[in-house]
């Protein structure tokens, strides 16, 4: 585990590295950490690179600014490239994931140089305002608002899993509440018409049940010239994430053919 931090505003961000061969950068969900990638299996099944897990600023090790302003997306873009810099990481794979993904939007259009390829999980290049309700449930920001990380986790109800549940309670809900306010009225998005000069090769993947992430999937994959699209059948915006083998099915031979790993 190592820290680097951003020159932007000083901001602490942690990360851990392991493995060997060329570079793969794990950005991870809003509300969890890079615990998330070990944890379900993803390292394990994307070996002959260096994994790069980082914990996105408000989560995990990570410092967590409680001002909405501290999680504007360009500042989110340089605690990635604080991480690369400080690693020696000229180019690297980025794998990301929902708010991970939107991070990797944001370095494809703005600093392509330094990504080889780009998977998008559950993601989106465009304005999520009015979206996050629809994933988590009405009320989410108010609960957050209240301090009270329990009253945040209940509001899910029962369905939750108990993993998903102990990974919730870790986060500090303060932090949380600006990221999300920041999110919610503060993020545009990006232009289609960026979206359509991006040369990086590009794989998008997202859930038949994650209506809106996966619209606009289909319509980045359309806009790329190198992009392409994996449909999860029946799988919502979490079960995205957790079809590890389903989403490793399309990973490795496109990681294969664009980023390959070390022999």
């Amino acid at each position: 585990m190592a820290d680097a931090y951003n020159p932007q505003d000083g901001t602490r961000i942690s990360f851990d590295v392991a493995g060997e061969g060329p570079a793969l950068v794990f950005l991870h969900g809003s509300a969890l950490s890079r615990v998330v990638w070990r944890g379900l299996g993803y390292l394990k099944g994307l070996p002959g690179y260096t994994h790069v897990r980082i914990d996105a600023r408000g989560h995990g090790r990570s410092e967590k600014p409680h001002d909405a302003a501290a999680y504007a997306p360009e500042l989110m873009v340089g605690d990635v490239l604080a991480v690369m810099d400080q690693l020696g990481i000229q180019r690297a794979g980025i794998v990301g994931y929902s708010m991970g993904a939107r991070t990797g939007w944001q370095l494809v259009t703005n600093h392509p140089e330094r990504v080889a390829a780009f998977v998008a999980m559950g993601g989106s290049h465009r304005a999520q305002g009015g979206e996050i309700s629809k994933i988590f449930f009405p009320g989410y920001l108010e609960a957050l608002r209240s301090g009270d990380i329990d009253a945040f986790v209940e509001g899910f109800g029962p369905g939750l899993d108990p993993n998903t549940k102990a990974a919730f309670r870790n986060n500090d809900p303060l932090a949380l509440a600006a990221f999300f306010a920041l999110t919610e009225s503060g993020d545009s998005g990006i232009p289609d018409l960026a979206v359509r000069g991006v040369r990086v090769p590009t794989l998008l993947i997202a859930g038949t049940a994650d209506e809106r992430r996966y619209a606009d999937a289909l319509d980045e994959a359309r806009m790329l010239p190198r992009g392409s699209f994996a449909g999860l059948p029946g799988r919502s915006h979490a079960g995205t994430l957790a079809s590890v083998a389903d989403v490793l099915a399309a990973v490795v031979p496109f990681l294969d053919r664009e980023y390959p790993p070390a022999p």
